[in-house]
């Protein structure tokens, strides 16, 4: 947290700003920037008007019970955080077409072994959550010649790319998708998403991308999956356990690729005035900037 304390005084020096873990004035808080922090510890604020995520996700926030349903909670939608995303999902999609994985394995072994390959146009990108971070990852997939189509919860009015709505299209979504990239919240009903029924849907030889968190995927399930033959293989970023246990079958499936939750970070400098500037709205009572709908959970 002294990262986002410096970043702040750097730019606002005015701006009363305490690190959680010095003395300060709980009173006088009126908002708190959090991430995954401890069950509890936001109800020692007696004056807390506002809670912000400084991530894209707060599904941390609606984990707390003592915060459910009481306090407006405000997330992060940031430029830079979803041209790192699409930057990261771009790298995993054109490594799988030329199969990098594999000649990775084949390094270790001192095997050469010259495979097929496939191309753009070969593929449908399936976007699992075509909002904000979505849509920009969409949109530069398309820009560069691939198929892309998206999965959302509810109608949207403006459709760059073609969108499937709700339960009766996401077979038909699934279906389609040679490359299904998860970019939901997580919430409730989103929980568990990447299941066996669900999975299977996907056609034979389909690869996963999971940037979004790791309680949407079964993690038994893909496994199984994958070693039927079923999903030619996974890229996975974000788990239910982080970190991930050394013991984890992951770790050694030839099938699967692991980052340790580094595809999209937030960059205080880039985030800050957003924070500043709902600081100063809820200051002077005006309507707070990407405020999540607390019945949704995003």
């Amino acid at each position: 947290m002294d990262l986002w304390k410096e970043a702040i005084l750097r730019q606002f020096p005015t701006i009363p700003v305490y690190n959680y873990l010095e003395d300060h004035p709980k009173e006088k808080i009126i908002m708190a920037i959090v991430w995954k922090h401890p069950h509890g510890s936001l109800t020692k604020y007696p004056n807390l008007r506002c809670i912000a995520s400084f991530g894209a996700g707060v599904d941390f926030i609606f984990n707390d019970p003592t915060l459910i349903g009481k306090l407006p909670v405000t997330r992060v939608i940031d430029p830079v955080l979803a041209s790192d995303m699409s930057e990261y999902v771009l790298s995993a999609v054109l490594g799988h077409l030329k199969n990098f994985n594999g000649y990775q394995q084949d390094q270790y072994r001192g095997d050469w072994k010259p495979k097929g390959y496939e191309r753009i146009q070969d593929h449908t990108i399936g976007i699992l959550g075509a909002g904000t971070l979505g849509m920009t990852v969409a949109l530069d997939l398309k820009r560069i010649g691939f198929e892309v189509i998206g999965w959302v919860n509810s109608k949207k009015q403006d459709q760059k790319i073609r969108l499937y709505v709700g339960e009766p299209q996401k077979s038909d979504f699934l279906k389609k998708s040679t490359v299904l990239v998860c970019l939901l919240p997580l919430t409730k009903t989103t929980k568990g998403i990447l299941n066996k029924e669900n999975l299977s849907q996907l056609p034979t030889g389909a690869f996963l991308i999971n940037v979004a968190r790791g309680g949407h995927l079964v993690e038994d399930d893909l496994i199984a999956l994958l070693n039927e033959g079923h999903l030619s293989g996974a890229c996975l970023d974000v788990f239910n356990e982080e970190p991930l246990p050394k013991t984890h079958p992951f770790w050694k499936h030839a099938k699967v690729q692991i980052t340790p939750h580094v595809a999209s970070v937030s960059d205080p400098n880039s985030v800050v005035p957003q924070l500043v500037e709902n600081y100063s709205r809820l200051q002077e009572g005006k309507p707070l900037l990407n405020k999540v709908d607390l019945t949704k959970g995003y």
